[in-house]
């Protein structure tokens, strides 16, 4: 099991500014859990498993214990060597945590119509085409890093609190939330890994109990961003990069630790541990799966399923439509 993990991990392109982006990450991350409230590892490893299922509630609904679902490896309780990574997009929140951020931002004056309509078109050509167009992923990234500049990160930080509050607290995958709470309980170390800037992994984190969040690290110099990413976005490769970094500072044993995902981009970190998860899969990772014998767990099973997707699509296909209509109409008036 661990050469084919290594052969899996070979086929993928590694980059100095891939090592730099996980290798910032890891260390915002070992900071955050030395510094933060918890300072004692064992608090930071065991803290939240009923408050988390509390605070992930959405106001006014009562909290509930939800079960991690039957045929999962049993965590060994109170391993110092073991931990749990979990993706965000899809995996732990129905959608995307960036898009929900972009919704606040845009609520808060920070976004125009403009750049609604055009990420709601980048968005639905990921969806028709079923990856990432890298010129978009540029175009998402620079206009991200562009808000930003000049700013003061505690203004991120708090506008990050008040989208978690508005938007994000009932979009948690109930089933997912329960394997974070499995390996909790087992005294075990939870991390979350995204490539969501880290103001926002850290906030989702810090409502599930997780000890920390491994995310994309935006410079800042002064309490202020500069408009520039510390390597580059913690994405596919990046992310594994970032968990081999935070197991050699922690000293954990990637053989003993879990990994969960819902995207073939995030195979290099699912090879990397010896219990690969999928959740809510891709058609690729799907595939992927059954072809290594990894666990399949999907919260999207029969109707829920269909209306998870369809309607998406079709949403961002109305989306899509209407950001040309408004190209459109915009360049009729230039005329």
């Amino acid at each position: 099991m661990a050469v084919l993990r290594r052969l899996t991990q070979a086929r993928r392109p590694t980059t100095e500014r891939t090592v730099q982006a996980g290798e910032a990450a890891a260390a915002a991350a070992e900071a955050a859990l030395r510094t933060g409230p918890a300072t004692d590892r064992e608090p930071a490893r065991t803290a939240g498993t009923a408050e988390a299922a509390r605070t992930a509630e959405p106001a006014g609904k009562p909290a509930k214990t939800p079960r991690a679902p039957a045929g999962n490896h049993t965590p060994e309780r109170d391993d110092p060597h073991a931990a749990a990574f979990f993706d965000c997009d899809n995996t732990i929140l129905r959608g995307a945590a960036v898009f929900y951020l972009g919704v606040g931002l845009y609520r808060r004056g920070f976004l125009t119509r403009r750049d609604i309509a055009r990420f709601a078109w980048q968005q639905a050509w990921f969806r028709l085409a079923g990856t990432e167009d890298p010129d978009h992923m540029a175009d998402a990234q620079h206009t991200a890093l562009g808000l930003v500049a000049g700013k003061r990160t505690a203004d991120l930080e708090a506008i990050c609190e008040e989208v978690f509050e508005e938007v994000v607290a009932d979009k948690i995958w109930p089933g997912t939330r329960a394997l974070v709470q499995m390996h909790l309980e087992a005294g075990q170390r939870v991390w979350l890994v995204t490539a969501a800037p880290l103001e926002v992994a850290r906030v989702i984190a810090r409502r599930l109990g997780m000890t920390g969040a491994l995310g994309t690290v935006a410079e800042a110099r002064g309490g202020l961003y500069t408009g520039r990413l510390v390597g580059e976005l913690l994405h596919g490769p990046a992310k594994a990069a970032a968990v081999r970094s935070l197991a050699r500072r922690e000293r954990l044993d990637l053989d003993r630790c879990a990994a969960y995902s819902d995207s073939a981009n995030d195979i290099p970190m699912l090879s990397l541990v010896g219990h690969p998860y999928v959740v809510n899969p891709d058609g690729a990772l799907r595939r992927h799966a059954r072809a290594q014998g990894w666990r399949v767990r999907d919260f999207r099973t029969g109707r829920k399923a269909a209306r998870v997707g369809l309607p998406a699509a079709a949403a961002l296909g109305v989306a899509a439509g209407a950001a040309a209509a408004a190209v459109a109409l915009h360049r009729r008036q230039r005329a």
